[in-house]
């Protein structure tokens, strides 16, 4: 596989949030080692403790990054355990997280992925010795990605490279003769129940009904298709099954959450 050049450009990921300096001390030792990155926060508000929903942006946002980006993401429940550091080279980008499941979306998404294992020697070969317990984002992410970005190794001269990695922590979504089911996978700034569901696998129903907490909603093209505080589904710019509020929550307005399972059949298809 011909990974392409490092573009310079790193993209992060996680679930620090922004009370703290956690983010900002990633940056700093990022930039330490490679003044010239170029450092864009994908977000820090992914739901704490939680991998799935970080691959499923990830899976879904590299794509609109220079070939040669590296992209970073650390939610990571299990630091300072057993669990791995991957570099991924995949679709022409790298990424680089803990094996938990994170980047399971990126890899099941991709033709030509290239998966390493980081090892311990590899590590110390870029100066990092004695990493902490707590904050591997600081001690082990942030030089892997700042290495890769400067162009000063590739994934391969990082470990041993493996068939598999840790699944996702959520299932793809289950496609039957007369149903797709999913789940909402994230919720965003607006209350919008955002699902797993690709909107090309309901593409065969002719009139798609989405049911989720014993409520259903029709099928429309974007948010002005109803009144304000009725309720709709779309498929959104991220090409996924999305329920909505017309210019209000639907998040609290069905108390619905992360995992809830959602439904879609043909609306003259019901059981």
């Amino acid at each position: 596989m011909n990974a392409p050049a490092a573009s310079g450009v790193i993209t992060i990921t996680t679930d620090f949030g922004h009370q703290g300096p956690f983010v900002g001390v990633m940056k700093g030792c990022i930039l330490t080692r490679f003044p010239q990155a170029r450092l864009i926060d994908l977000t820090h508000e992914i739901v704490v403790h939680w991998p799935a929903e970080a691959g499923f942006w990830l899976a879904r946002a590299y794509s609109y990054f220079p070939a040669g980006t590296v992209h970073l993401a650390v939610v990571d429940p299990g630091v300072g355990t057993s669990r791995n550091a991957i570099v991924v080279s995949a679709g022409g980008h790298y990424f680089v997280a803990p094996d938990n499941g994170l980047l399971a979306p990126v890899v099941g998404r991709s033709k030509d992925a290239l998966i390493v294992s980081v090892g311990s020697a590899q590590l110390a070969s870029i100066g990092v010795h004695r990493p902490g317990a707590t904050f591997h984002g600081r001690d082990i992410f942030a030089p892997l990605a700042a290495e890769l970005a400067a162009g000063r190794c590739r994934p391969e001269d990082l470990g041993e490279t493996v068939a598999t990695l840790v699944p996702s922590w959520v299932e793809e979504p289950s496609i039957e003769a007369r149903s797709v089911t999913g789940v909402v996978i994230t919720i965003d700034h607006f209350g919008n129940l955002i699902t797993n569901i690709e909107g090309s696998l309901i593409e065969r129903f002719r009139l798609p009904l989405v049911h989720a907490g014993n409520h259903s909603f029709s099928l429309m093209r974007t948010y002005a298709d109803t009144r304000p505080g009725e309720y709709l589904a779309l498929v959104n710019s991220f090409g996924v099954v999305e329920i909505a509020r017309a210019e209000d929550s639907a998040a609290e307005g069905l108390g619905l959450s992360r995992g809830a399972p959602v439904v879609v059949r043909d609306r003259t298809d019901q059981p």
